[in-house]
């Protein structure tokens, strides 16, 4: 066997070794400027705000220190806690209304019935629309001038009135109602495609032993839909303490500051009232809240792929 002959095996064998490796490496090169990107961008700037909680800063950012006198001031602030106030109202009927009126949706849609394909874009076409542009719909709809109470005194109704969006008691519930006719299709989707992998086998079984179809869904399908209820849970809550553009369209935080949000406190503070220090203190608040959310969700995740 000639030199030549001997090398083509070794040489076929490296240019092998070295194909494998770019395949190994690709996705990583792929991924990387992403990756980096997201950790700049999101975790770099989460810092960054938690940093600049801690400083005097004004307008611009500041590096002087003042340790927690800005966490003490935002508690101080009637503003701040009428936007936790509102939030607690907002995110509770918000949560408990969707995931009702979805779950609803979800098993009327899943008795088969022939308009299925015609119901479910219907329900789910709003979350495709944006918080402006649902917030700025809503806000033509309930105004008395122009929307349900002008057009109820044109058809005859004259007694008719519905004026929450100009209360300051009642408007926060206005946004509950935008919010809900937004998300309730696509918590709907989550509860139907939980519902679709539900073992037929079991309610067939549990038919046969006499269940009743309120047992059925009472003892059966809605315990096994727990993990669909945590999801929902989840995202709505996310959802629902980030809000921000759904209450700028609909009551920019009004009438007033009745409608205000911890969301709408932070941009305020920071870029109308030139306080980023009171601004940054209470982002990172709402990070606290948002991760006593989700970090549970993940553990349970975790635990349950463990196991």
């Amino acid at each position: 066997m000639s030199l030549s002959q001997a090398a083509q095996p070794a040489a076929l064998r490296k240019t092998s070794e070295l194909t494998e490796r770019l395949q190994r490496a690709l996705p990583k090169l792929v991924l990387a400027p992403s990756f980096a990107v997201i950790l700049v961008g999101v975790y770099g700037f989460i810092l960054f705000t938690g940093l600049l909680s801690f400083t005097d800063s004004k307008i611009l950012p500041s590096f002087n220190l003042v340790g927690w006198d800005n966490y003490a001031k935002l508690w101080g602030f009637r503003n701040w806690i009428t936007a936790l106030q509102n939030l607690a109202i907002f995110g509770s009927l918000y949560i408990l209304i969707c995931s009702a009126l979805g779950l609803f949706l979800a098993i009327l849609i899943d008795q088969k019935i022939r308009i299925e394909g015609i119901l479910r874009p219907i329900y789910l076409y709003p979350m495709a629309l944006s918080f402006i542009v649902t917030g700025t719909a809503w806000k033509w709809f309930l105004d008395p001038g122009i929307g349900l109470e002008h057009t109820m005194h044109v058809w005859g109704w004259e007694s008719f009135s519905f004026t929450w969006i100009k209360d300051g008691k009642m408007a926060v519930y206005c946004i509950v109602i935008a919010a809900i006719w937004q998300s309730s299709g696509f918590v709907m989707a989550m509860f139907l495609a939980g519902l679709r992998g539900i073992d037929n086998e079991i309610i067939k079984a549990a038919q046969i032993d006499g269940a009743s179809n309120f047992n059925l869904y009472r003892r059966i399908i809605i315990p096994i839909l727990r993990p669909a209820f945590l999801s929902v849970f989840v995202v709505l809550a996310h959802l629902a303490i980030k809000s921000y553009d759904l209450v700028i369209a609909l009551t920019n935080g009004g009438p007033g500051r009745a409608t205000e949000m911890p969301a709408t406190f932070m941009y305020s503070y920071t870029f109308t009232r030139n306080e980023m220090g009171i601004g940054a203190a209470s982002a990172v608040i709402m990070l606290m809240m948002i991760a006593s959310v989700i970090v549970p969700y993940l553990y349970s995740e975790l635990r349950g792929g463990r196991r």
